[in-house]
């Protein structure tokens, strides 16, 4: 019995030592974070356009904007994650300037837009996107959205249908087989996590772990068959060390700007011409894709391989190719019908 009794008090004090050790390395990351890390990093523009703001319900939004081509105006919404920008849509933007009027957002909380504190959430991002349509531009827009910016843009097109004539989606979130759940149980363990998250000791250092340079390194790396572009990488450590940057991003990590069965919710009941463009892809699943779109008859999907979320970065032409070919042949027709 004594034997036992020194093994559980040793036990104790090792769970003790290394107990002590980890809240000195928690500490230390604190303070080293708030007097060591760079918080308002210099930012150049995302793209060599000239850049806007316009007034939303999300803050003040900034936007690229080439308006020296003809046509419906494209616009192009970015992802969201911890360092997203509308750098994300740079190859998009420099094929299509000259050839129509074309617009790349920074979405609330990110870029130059405001990244107030404040609740992020589907239906601000939502309001954003369709106020800068609103205020910005004359006409529908085809909309190009990326990953998650995807499900915010099919929300912003439907509760808004009059603003948007198609939708392109790249690796869009929201096709994933998922156990039934009770959404509103799903967003309680979202709230939970951000308030965990967001507690104010150690918010910004939390963040600033996930936006490193080897965490942005490692990310990027899982949605490229090559090496992502230093120029990538580069511009989201970035914007990843602004006032205010961690604010979004929470929210996103935390599961609250997702849309419990986006599918059904959201994709199903567009009433306007759609393009998927996919492959693989570390972070989203298309479980449910073909089915969805053989259900669908204005829904159309295409796969550009070999990508891994990015196709728009690797493979260029045949994504170009692809959105071309979807605008011309079953927008264009159906708009004419």
């Amino acid at each position: 019995m004594q034997s036992i009794r020194s093994f559980l008090g040793g036990t104790v004090k090792v769970v003790q030592i290394f107990a002590g050790m980890f809240s000195g390395l928690v500490g230390f990351w604190i303070l080293y974070s708030k007097l060591s890390i760079e918080h308002q990093a210099p930012l150049p523009a995302a793209l060599n356009a000239p850049q806007r703001m316009v007034p939303t319900r999300g803050g003040k939004v900034s936007y690229y904007a080439d308006t020296t081509g003809e046509g419906t105006p494209l616009v192009l919404v970015h992802s969201i994650n911890a360092a997203a920008s509308a750098f994300e849509m740079k190859p998009l933007f420099e094929y299509y300037r000259g050839k129509r009027p074309v617009y790349a957002l920074d979405l609330p909380g990110f870029g130059f837009s405001a990244r107030d504190k404040r609740v992020y959430s589907p239906q601000l991002y939502a309001n954003a996107i369709f106020d800068f349509l609103d205020q910005a531009l004359d006409e529908p827009a085809d909309v190009v959205a990326l990953s998650l910016g995807s499900e915010l843009a099919a929300r912003s097109a439907l509760m808004y249908p009059d603003t948007v004539r198609s939708l392109a989606m790249i690796s869009p979130s929201g096709f994933a087989l998922k156990p039934r759940e009770i959404p509103e149980e799903t967003v309680k363990r979202a709230q939970n996590r951000h308030r965990l998250l967001a507690f104010p000791l150690w918010r910004r250092a939390l963040f600033d772990l996930v936006a490193t340079r080897a965490s942005i390194r490692w990310f990027l790396q899982r949605s490229f068959v090559g090496e992502p572009p230093q120029s990538l990488e580069d511009y989201d450590f970035a914007t990843a060390h602004q006032p205010g940057a961690d604010h979004a991003p929470l929210y996103f990590i935390s599961g609250l700007l997702f849309t419990p069965d986006a599918r059904s919710v959201l994709y199903q009941r567009l009433e306007i011409p759609v393009l998927v463009l996919y492959d693989e892809d570390a972070y989203v699943s298309f479980d449910t894709l073909e089915m969805h779109v053989a259900q669908n008859d204005l829904w159309n999907a295409q796969r550009i391989a070999p990508t891994r979320g990015l196709p728009h970065w690797e493979a260029l032409a045949e994504t170009t190719a692809a959105l071309n070919s979807f605008w011309a042949e079953t927008v264009e027709v159906l708009q004419h019908a």
